[in-house]
């Protein structure tokens, strides 16, 4: 059938039952008759929870469910499910046991033997079939690939701006992680004007003479280095100029990949991209995370950008973890590569099932404590193999928000966070509370452009 469910029996000896064809089979499979021995040890494995024994006793009320399941849910219950063989007339002492392998078998041997006269059988491979009517509609016609319910059809069903909705699997509706795996609708045009924002303070322009490796902007895995990006454009003005930026190509030689953060070197460079972040509509996305979670304020500690144009390998981290579940890094794209592959993996819960999705304009990922994600192989553009063709290579940038709610039960840890492999600016904000900035509460009193908290200046304005 037109199926991706495979079923690959393991029993003693099922495998060495030979294909008797419609008119010498003598057996054939079916699902476990209700009330038999088989049908209620496999009833109770497919169902169980971990700490369940089975009870010989036990009567099932869901008899053989995984005929009500989507193929990808029965998949991940592999070994808990069960057929039979049963016989179709009476069999002879000694008289071999056949099934019959289906018509597609059979057209499959015959072009085999036609194709490849002199080779061994052995080296003939094909799935065997199953009777009619075996498989179940709902496994029919549908596909084996996890997909994520909310960007399914985000023409007919947009996201609603400023709503954090966890990921939920397209097959089931089931969450991908109710814990830390959301996606956030973010105002139209926001991505856009960040883009903006980004472009005027020079920090894209920068990006491409990074990312190809253009005379004086080239550096090693793990260096890092500062920048005045606004020197870049033509669009300066006095302030802009004070603001320092630092790059970092982070572990290239490790994870052969080219990513480059950028971040706020000084306070000016810290204030302008928090302010650009407000000024493009970021804080509906801080409240949808705020109210979702009912968190008492939120702080947003560190903003990065990310940009790369390569990767044959990352490594699958969580940014953030243990901070009792008050914090998120919120991505969301500024720079795609049209008609690509998928950028970007997301770990489910269980650890088993790993989903690749798009970055989209006006929409961000948002992962809490132990949210797993990972850079997808790719290759836009090389450097080491560029040819002269440096000014039209295509790059891709995203940015990423820290975002927590920060008090006594995790600011040790998020210092110890923030602190960490790359270089550390404003670690001094995690010395004492309460925070020096709080950029939204729950009383709508701050915001990313007029923040409140113990380090502003009295006459702030909020």
């Amino acid at each position: 059938p037109d199926s991706p469910m495979l079923l690959v029996p393991n029993a003693p000896m099922a495998n060495f039952i030979n294909h008797g064809g419609e008119e010498d089979a003598n057996v054939q499979i079916r699902w476990p008759a209700a009330g038999s021995k088989t049908a209620r040890l496999f009833d109770w494995a497919y169902n169980r929870q971990k700490e369940d024994i089975y009870d010989d006793k036990f009567e099932s009320t869901n008899h053989n469910a995984w005929l009500k399941d989507h193929p990808i849910d029965v998949m991940e219950k592999s070994g808990k499910l069960a057929f039979e063989y049963v016989a179709l007339r009476d069999i002879e002492e000694d008289e071999e046991i056949l099934i019959d392998y289906g018509p597609l078998w059979d057209d499959a041997w015959y072009t085999f033997q036609a194709t490849h006269p002199y080779a061994r059988s052995g080296y003939f491979r094909h799935s065997i079939g199953v009777p009619d009517g075996f498989y179940p509609d709902n496994w029919l016609d549908v596909t084996d690939q996890y997909e994520i319910a909310e960007i399914q059809d985000l023409e007919n069903n947009p996201l609603e701006p400023g709503v954090a909705l966890p990921m939920t699997w397209a097959h089931n509706g089931k969450a991908l992680s109710p814990k830390y795996g959301y996606i956030v609708g973010l105002e139209k045009g926001f991505s856009d004007r960040f883009l903006a924002y980004s472009e005027e303070t020079g920090v894209i322009e920068l990006y491409r003479k990074l990312l190809t490796e253009q005379e004086g902007f080239r550096l090693e895995s793990d260096e890092f280095t500062t920048y005045k990006p606004v020197a870049l454009t033509n669009t300066s003005n006095a302030s802009d100029e004070e603001m320092e930026f630092f790059a970092q190509k982070y572990k290239a030689d490790i994870y052969r990949f080219n990513m480059h953060f950028i971040a706020a070197w000084n306070e000016a460079a810290r204030k302008s991209v928090i302010d650009g972040l407000g000024d493009a509509g970021f804080d509906l996305a801080v409240k949808a995370v705020g109210e979702r979670f009912g968190y008492d304020n939120i702080t947003c500690f560190h903003a990065s950008y990310m940009g790369m144009t390569h990767c044959d390998k990352a490594l699958m981290h969580s940014d953030i973890y243990a901070t009792n579940d008050k914090s998120w890094n919120i991505v969301f794209p500024l720079i795609t590569v049209e008609g690509t592959e998928p950028e970007l993996n997301i770990m489910a819960e269980d650890m088993n099932t790993v989903v690749g999705v798009h970055y989209l304009k006006d929409i961000a990922y948002a992962m809490g404590d132990f949210g797993y994600h990972q850079t997808r192989p790719s290759n836009y553009f090389d450097p080491s193999q560029s040819g002269g063709e440096e000014s039209a290579a295509p790059i891709r940038v995203v940015f990423g928000a820290y975002c927590s709610q920060i008090d006594e039960t995790n600011i040790a840890m998020l210092r110890h966070i923030y602190d960490g492999d790359d270089p550390a600016p404003f670690a001094d904000q995690f010395t004492e509370l309460p925070m020096r900035e709080v950029h939204w509460t729950k009383t709508g009193s701050a915001t990313l452009r007029h923040p409140e908290g113990s380090g502003l200046p009295e006459t702030c304005e909020n």
